[in-house]
């Protein structure tokens, strides 16, 4: 099988995966199972066969930008590049459906940074950083005492993150 070809699947199962989640918000597998576990965990299984097969043998590396252009060169390599952001990019997108139920966001203001996140990571999730926060001042939470840490959010967000999975 080429790059090319595995690149199609793998992007086909994550536009399912993204689809299944702007869809589907309230069916608990979707973000139990398959968002978070079965399709991330095949991405990661790719991503490793290819990164443990190829990495100390190609050139290039992560000490320049012309070091990774180098180590990109090698088409199994920019694809295995290519699946991590995949995965990652669908863990947070999950995690914002899950967070956003936990908090009450409709799904309606959601499905935009759902769409951001799949296109460009870091922007949707953001995004819904921002959204949730504003859903926050609208529905009165200012009023509750909050520590303005980022440690304080993260740690508010695992716990509801954690809860859900329960």
């Amino acid at each position: 099988m080429s790059p090319q070809q595995v690149f199609f699947i793998a992007n086909s199962l994550a536009l399912v995966s993204w689809i299944m989640l702007a869809i589907l918000p309230r069916r608990p597998w979707v973000t139990q199972v398959v968002t978070t576990k079965l399709v991330p965990g095949l991405f990661t299984i790719l991503y490793t066969a290819i990164a443990v097969s190829l990495f100390w043998r190609s050139p290039g590396g992560f000490s320049t930008l012309a070091s990774v252009a180098v180590l990109f060169s090698n088409p199994w390599l920019l694809l295995a590049g290519w699946v991590h952001y995949l995965a990652f990019d669908l863990l947070i997108g999950s995690w914002e459906l899950e967070d956003s139920r936990a908090r009450g966001i409709p799904h309606l203001m959601v499905v935009p940074c759902l769409l951001l996140t799949f296109m460009f990571g870091p922007a949707g999730w953001l995004l819904y950083r921002i959204v949730r926060s504003v859903r926050r001042r609208d529905s009165g939470d200012l009023l509750t005492p909050t520590n303005s840490t980022a440690s304080a959010s993260i740690s508010t967000d695992l716990r509801l993150w954690n809860s859900n999975k329960r």
